[in-house]
């Protein structure tokens, strides 16, 4: 089998590749960056350098295959709308994936994309799920994972420099749901193998369920400051933080109507009415992780 690989050799990404090759399978992996190419190629892997914003290479670099993997890469040098990038992306993986004649699909979606419009980044998923279940000849499968476990090192700064961790979230007595890449990997690896999907599925991935001011508990707890406590800020505040880390106007705004998204109960809605198997990887195996990038 011939599969097609977006996202580089990411968190996700890389250990798809490595599934799918120790199953003996031919993998192209798509990266901007040609500093990855050997990295990818050790994996066994075939490394196609190029922009997903470039259409022609996709199409290109789609050829041959029977499945792909996609992801909308971020963009953090984006210079105009974030929505607009993303819609743009994932048109030309469905054009690539028309006329290659590829018939399965996995994409890598959101919580929250449910909602259409309100969610930030969520916003331009939605767009791509709607548009990829417009081709009724593709078997899709949507992946849904909740909030990464790895966004919770951007608490580190917080944690360093004034001893707190907190968001535009969390002060509501709904529990954050947290999900792992590798649990992500696990999964979609599992249906890139079996295609064994139809038409249009949706399938939600967490690794678990824990409110903010436990999440604060276990990760102090970790790094040997117990009793740091979660605060809620206010959206002013929220996006203030993040200019002031330089984090790209139109990103920065996103992210902060995305956890006003979270605050009022709207964005994990839908996972709470089709809750799934939790994965493997809980809070506190993680814990190990954030405490080893804190003391790095």
């Amino acid at each position: 089998m011939n599969y097609v690989i977006t996202g580089s050799i990411g968190h996700i990404s890389k250990p798809i590749v490595e599934k799918l090759k120790a199953s003996g399978h031919f993998v192209t992996v798509i990266t901007s960056s040609s500093a990855k190419v050997k990295d990818i190629e050790s994996l066994g892997a075939k490394a196609a350098v190029g922009s997903v914003e470039d259409g022609a290479f996709l199409k290109s670099a789609f050829a041959g295959a029977q499945a792909v993997y996609l992801m909308i890469p971020p963009n953090w040098a984006l210079q105009g709308s974030w929505g607009d990038y993303q819609k743009k992306v994932i048109k030309n993986y469905i054009d690539a994936v028309k006329i290659n004649g590829i018939k399965h699909v996995v994409l890598l979606s959101s919580i929250g994309a449910h909602l259409g419009k309100g969610t930030g980044p969520v916003d331009g998923l939605s767009v791509a799920e709607w548009l990829l279940n417009q081709e009724k000849n593709l078997n899709v499968k949507i992946l849904r994972p909740s909030y990464f476990y790895y966004n919770l090192m951007s608490m580190i700064p917080l944690i360093k420099n004034m001893n707190i961790m907190g968001s535009n979230f969390g002060g509501s007595k709904e529990k954050l749901v947290l999900t792992h890449t590798s649990d992500i990997a696990n999964v979609a690896a599992a249906h890139l193998l079996g295609l064994k999907f139809k038409g249009h599925t949706i399938e939600y991935i967490a690794s678990d369920e824990r409110h903010p001011s436990e999440i604060a508990q276990v990760l102090s707890k970790a790094i040997a400051k117990p009793g740091i406590p979660w605060i809620e800020f206010k959206d002013e505040d929220a996006l203030k933080g993040m200019l002031q880390g330089g984090l790209n106007p139109e990103i920065a705004n996103a992210y902060v109507e995305m956890g006003a998204c979270l605050r009022e109960g709207k964005m994990q809605g839908d996972y709470w009415k089709n809750r799934p198997k939790l994965g493997k990887v809980k809070l506190e195996e993680f814990a190990k992780e954030f405490a080893a990038a804190f003391n790095s």
